[in-house]
């Protein structure tokens, strides 16, 4: 699942289509009555190619080396996906930002940033086993949040039915709004959180995000993957 981001532009490339069709009928002022046609798709295709795009767009698309968006983005394995409360959107992002920029943990994402226009369970399956780390970020709001309980339960049942996501399901208590230990749901009070606060909070990042479980998970998910495309090609 996971979900980088290509430079391309789709504005962009709807004015290199508007582009051509104009040219095309410009030029079919200038011709007779009798020779007049509908532009065909191979014209507008034809057009479309060569058009000049800008420098930046161009090496943008070089990069992609024609896979789809939708395919490029999916080849993401993330580091962590934080997920959180619907309130606790901008929480979530500086924590983010913390692991990322404080601590070089990277790539990262939280779960208001997966695909739009898809189920949650749908991107709850792809945020959980298209990352090595899952960050539960417990504040007052988690509890009030019905979908949250759902989330930690699933994500302590997939760390406990595959072997590979063992330890991989991170409570913390953030700076902001924590949620206090004792109404902390029990199922979580048995894994050590992340405390923001706590002086030690640096040695417990470096000591659970180690590069060398983030390449095995990486390299699970990918053979995983490829599995999943034979079998959809047989």
């Amino acid at each position: 699942m996971g979900i980088g981001k290509s430079k391309i532009d789709p504005c962009s490339l709807s004015l290199s289509l508007a582009k051509s069709h104009s040219v095309d009928t410009n030029q079919r002022h200038h011709e007779s009555d009798s020779k007049k046609s509908e532009v065909s798709l191979c014209d507008v295709t034809k057009h479309s190619d060569t058009t000049e795009m800008p420098a930046g767009e161009q090496k943008g698309a070089e990069g992609l080396d024609g896979v789809p968006e939708e395919e490029a983005e999916e080849e993401v394995f993330f580091k962590f996906v934080i997920l959180h409360a619907e309130d606790d959107t901008d929480e979530a992002l500086r924590v983010q930002d913390l692991l990322q920029n404080d601590f070089g943990i990277k790539p990262g994402i939280i779960f208001a940033e997966m695909p739009c226009g898809r189920q949650h369970l749908q991107n709850l399956d792809d945020a959980v086993n298209g990352s090595a780390w899952t960050i539960l970020l417990l504040t007052e709001n988690f509890l009030r949040d019905t979908w949250c309980k759902f989330q930690f339960y699933t994500s302590l049942m997939n760390s406990v039915n595959r072997q590979h996501k063992y330890n991989s399901v991170i409570p913390m208590r953030p700076l902001n709004n924590p949620l206090p230990r004792g109404r902390t749901p029990f199922a979580l009070r048995t894994i050590n959180a992340l405390e923001e606060e706590s002086r030690g909070f640096p040695t417990q990042v470096e000591r659970i995000f180690q590069e060398s479980v983030y390449k095995t998970q990486q390299t699970i998910w990918k053979e995983t993957r490829k599995m999943a495309q034979r079998q959809c090609i047989a």
